[in-house]
């Protein structure tokens, strides 16, 4: 019978009678984040000093509210919005580290995991369940782990690569039937559809693509249609993808690893991405320490990461994970897929920005980053900026050629200001035209 394994579930709360005090937890994350299982979790009242690790989580997070300080502690390898309050109050961890590395941290033992809390798509004819949607760093914590405990879903897609988990490896599971949360896009902002043509034009036929999250890469996606033979190999991909592949302009035809296929750690998206990969062959989920290899990315030619920035400093220093002090996201790939288009024949790295945050009122491009900001790309890695008011090039330019370039490229009400404190801050004498 194909749903015999159902007779061997058990409520979410005797699932999680497995954690014990002082214990360290993997929190499967992004769609695949087991919701009953957290609210099994925090509905426990016993508990003490239990970490909890994990990336970017969706839907609410209990186990960081006020008060739950001595009962659970979330290590944040990488946030989201659940997340951001609890880390300025310190009532959570943020980590920083480079996506490729997350994994290494369980495999070495370095953080040495008790429970793997995971969400996993239904056993096959074989007795295997996959990682679904996040494969990510979810395989060398299911690997490492003591235990794994899941909530096994109905609506979790079958994905296909190195995401494969046993059943009998699974000490206790409860069966639900529920949709995952979906991420949809927002409409697109005059801004963004600018940049988003600037970033499109730099886009040659044959590439193989990397796009973080966020507007700005979607509106990247949105403008490839007419290209020919691109590639997809990334950390992440979403909605856009599947207009690609539909329209004929994403076959992976013309790439070195992965031919013929899309290679990713995870997907976030709406109903429609799910079911796009949902038992498709074409589609391969693997571990983020294999996706985000600067070894492996170097070997597609024309890679073309696509990613996006808070703050950068007129020398090329980009800020992408917090905002001053305020830890906003994380380092995740983009530091992996930089570094990797760089390396690769042909390849285009790229930071993609608005020149302005706050409706206009304060400059992205600035001759210092905040204080407490963190620098995630280095300008010894940034080649391509791209703003609404143009693209340049960075790589091989001098201080004072990186500031001119920059500042080209800055909101118009903000080019003298920048100019002047520039020259100041540098003792250059710079080219005046700032208008």
């Amino acid at each position: 019978m194909p749903n015999r394994w159902k007779s061997r579930a058990v409520t979410a709360a005797d699932v999680i009678s497995v954690v014990k005090s002082g214990t360290n937890l993997f929190l499967h994350g992004a769609c695949a984040t087991p919701a009953p299982l957290v609210d099994a979790l925090c509905a426990r009242r016993d508990l003490a000093d239990v970490r909890i690790y994990h990336l970017h989580t969706a839907g609410p997070a209990p186990f960081a509210d006020p008060g739950r300080e001595g009962e659970f502690r979330s290590v944040s390898l990488f946030t989201g919005a659940p997340l951001r309050q609890a880390i300025a109050d310190n009532r959570a961890d943020f980590v920083p580290i480079f996506l490729s590395d997350i994994p290494g941290l369980f495999l070495s033992r370095a953080v040495k995991l008790d429970v793997a809390i995971l969400q996993l798509s239904p056993p096959d004819a074989h007795g295997l369940c996959s990682l679904g949607t996040s494969c990510d760093a979810a395989k060398a914590a299911a690997d490492t782990a003591r235990v794994i405990v899941a909530e096994i879903n109905e609506q979790m897609p079958r994905t296909h690569g190195n995401n494969v988990i046993p059943l009998d490896r699974v000490h206790a599971f409860v069966a639900t039937d529920r949709p995952l949360v979906e991420h949809h896009l927002a409409p697109e902002s005059d801004v963004e559809a600018r940049i988003g043509e600037f970033v499109a034009a730099l886009v040659e036929d044959e590439a193989t693509l990397q796009m973080g999250i966020g507007a700005i890469p979607d509106a990247v996606l949105a403008r490839l249609h007419d290209r020919r033979d691109l590639g997809i190999h990334t950390e992440m991909f979403s909605d856009r993808v599947v207009d690609l592949v539909e329209s004929g302009a994403v076959t992976n035809r013309m790439k070195s690893v992965g031919v013929g296929r899309i290679v990713t750690s995870f997907v976030n998206g709406t109903r429609r991405l799910f079911d796009f990969v949902h038992d498709n062959p074409l589609v391969a989920f693997y571990p983020c320490d294999w996706t985000n290899d600067t070894s492996v990315i170097r070997k597609n030619k024309k890679v073309v990461a696509i990613n996006s920035a808070i703050q950068i400093d007129l020398s090329g220093q980009v800020c992408a994970d917090s905002i001053g002090h305020r830890i906003f996201s994380g380092i995740g790939g983009q530091m992996d897929f930089i570094r990797g288009a760089a390396l690769s024949p042909g390849g285009k790295p790229i930071i993609a920005l608005p020149s302005t945050a706050s409706s206009g009122r304060i400059s992205r491009l600035v001759v210092q980053l905040n204080a407490g900001a963190g620098v995630v790309t280095t300008r010894g890695h940034v080649h391509w900026v791209v703003t609404e008011y143009g693209a340049v090039n960075l790589h091989g330019k001098s201080i004072r050629e990186r500031g001119e370039a920059l500042i080209s490229i800055a909101h118009p009400d903000f080019r003298a200001e920048l100019t002047r404190d520039l020259a100041q801050a540098r003792h250059f004498s710079m080219k005046t035209g700032a208008t």
